[in-house]
């Protein structure tokens, strides 16, 4: 992910702003020309010792980075997983914890997601306060906690409640991983270490169900919860031992805290340590501006409503694959869950296709239509063969199961559809991250909020609307609707993306 160098001049306006401040939110060469003008202005301002000062995380050892990178990634991995593993095993809780009716199934599934929608916006102020090891690594000890609760309720009601916190604990890890990715690596070194750790969030939904199946067939649904947390215990347990702060206000604080011990001069500080930096203000900004933005914004509504629909058919599709394969093709629990690799192998296709493909583009319009100088839409071209792919595969896949087509045609559906969400995800993250560089984690929180309320609703009316219109004419229908918000999409904001980032106080140029 690559972040504008217009940060600098809004940072320049906006110093006291907390999200202008971190990492996450400018560039490492952004943040250069601001720290050389406090410098002068402030004798007493503790900062790096230049570019190339040790102690800055961007210029630790390649070898030290990239296990920060891994466990981070770990994290973000080992959550999605648990909002899809129960997948396969639905109709055996339903039937042990007496959960008769549907609705009430799914919800013990979807309400993971629901409580992903508003985690982030207390992890992220928090971290800002304290720093992302002990926040990353709190949250994470809340959904262990509840995570393995789950597996021991005994009623529906006790099991939903367990998913919401276990989901609210688990929701840290994306908004905090990518945040030490920021952390940790320069804007022109994060090409890869951002794929691994986008396609772990996206492969831990279609892995969970894969090994839930197998779980349920020849032991216990409530294992398909404790498997999981000992999968957990153990990235806890290699966080405390190798995990290091990577959050530069944090290192930076306790520098400044050493200088003044060993000089004695109690003046010496860091741009964050002021007064005014609570975590009371840091809460309510990080609440109120996603939300300014999604009603203010007409190119993020654009994303977030395109984004948000394909979040949700994902999450549906992963909820009524098991309806489809353990009835329609009699299949057990444990071999209908190897169908959950057809999506897994066309995310890998997409993010193989989408990587190489996304920067020779934006580098050739860059050349010929920008003269040398390069635009967020030129992110954009690519969104349209994804916003085609979703709706192909959507396609392909009800049609093929509907006729009861052999079973690798409805996983060629599945897999064009997992590779269409691909180019969609990384073509509007890259175009968001370019088009708001100071506010990159408000636009980012504003997104996932209502990709997670998609995310939880659609799974519900799943059964219902195949119920009514069959696999055929019920993704012909999710079909159709992709194709009226995903293709218009990348039209609308080549050709009026310009003009509203000129009149947006938030936008770049």
């Amino acid at each position: 992910m690559q972040i504008t160098q217009e940060a600098v001049q809004a940072a320049l306006h906006k110093g006291l702003d907390p999200e202008a401040q971190t990492p996450g939110a400018q560039t490492p060469e952004s943040q250069t020309p601001i720290v050389k003008l406090e410098e002068d202005a402030d004798p007493n301002l503790v900062t790096w010792d230049g570019p190339d000062d040790v102690e800055n995380p961007k210029n630790w050892a390649f070898a030290v980075r990239w296990r920060l990178t891994i466990i981070a990634s770990a994290f973000s991995f080992i959550s999605p997983v648990s909002t899809s593993m129960t997948a396969p095993a639905l109709g055996a809780i339903g039937e042990e914890l007496h959960m008769d009716q549907e609705f009430e199934r799914f919800l013990s599934l979807s309400i993971f997601i629901l409580a992903s929608a508003f985690g982030p916006f207390l992890a992220g102020p928090l971290s800002e306060m304290y720093g992302r090891r002990p926040v990353l690594q709190l949250f994470n000890l809340f959904y262990l906690c509840f995570n393995t609760a789950c597996g021991f309720a005994t009623t529906g009601q006790q099991l939903i409640v367990c998913r919401f916190f276990a989901g609210f604990g688990g929701s840290a890890a994306t908004v905090i991983g990518a945040g030490i990715l920021g952390d940790v690596w320069k804007t022109e070194e994060r090409g890869l270490s951002v794929s691994i750790y986008t396609l772990g969030t996206l492969l831990g939904p279609t892995i969970g169900p894969l090994c839930g199946g197998f779980i349920t067939q020849y032991s216990s649904w409530r294992w398909t919860f404790w498997a999981i947390s000992i999968a957990n215990s153990c990235i806890q347990i290699v966080a405390t031992l190798f995990f290091r702060e990577t959050f530069a206000p944090v290192l930076l604080g306790r520098k400044a805290a050493r200088l003044r011990k060993e000089t004695g001069n109690p003046d010496l500080h860091t741009k964050w340590q002021r007064p005014d930096r609570t975590f009371t203000k840091l809460a309510l900004a990080a609440i109120a501006r996603p939300f300014m933005l999604l009603t203010t914004q007409p190119i993020l509504q654009v994303l977030a409503l395109y984004i948000a629909y394909v979040f949700g058919l994902t999450y549906l599709a992963l909820s009524t694959f098991p309806i489809l394969w353990t009835t329609q093709y009699e299949m057990s629990i444990s071999i209908a869950g190897l169908n959950y690799l057809a999506l897994a192998i066309g995310y890998i296709l997409g993010t193989q296709i989408c990587t190489r493909l996304i920067d020779v583009v934006y580098k050739r319009l860059k050349e010929t239509r920008g003269k040398g100088t390069g635009q967020p839409e030129y992110r954009l071209p690519l969104l349209l063969p994804g916003a085609l792919m979703v709706p192909i595969g959507l396609f392909w896949y009800g049609w093929s199961a509907q006729n009861h087509l052999h079973w690798i045609m409805p996983d060629i559906g599945i897999a064009i559809f997992g590779a269409g969400v691909k180019f969609a995800l990384q073509c509007t993250q890259l175009y968001a991250l370019d088009v708001y560089p100071t506010y990159a984690a408000s636009a980012s929180a504003a997104s996932m909020f209502v990709r997670s309320l998609a995310g939880f609703a659609f799974p519900l009316f799943a059964p219902y609307l195949y119920l009514s219109l069959q696999f055929g004419w019920g993704n012909t229908l999710l079909a159709l609707i992709a194709l009226v918000l995903g293709v218009p999409a990348p039209f609308f904001l080549w050709y009026f993306g310009p003009s509203l980032r000129r009149r947006s106080p938030y936008a770049a140029g």
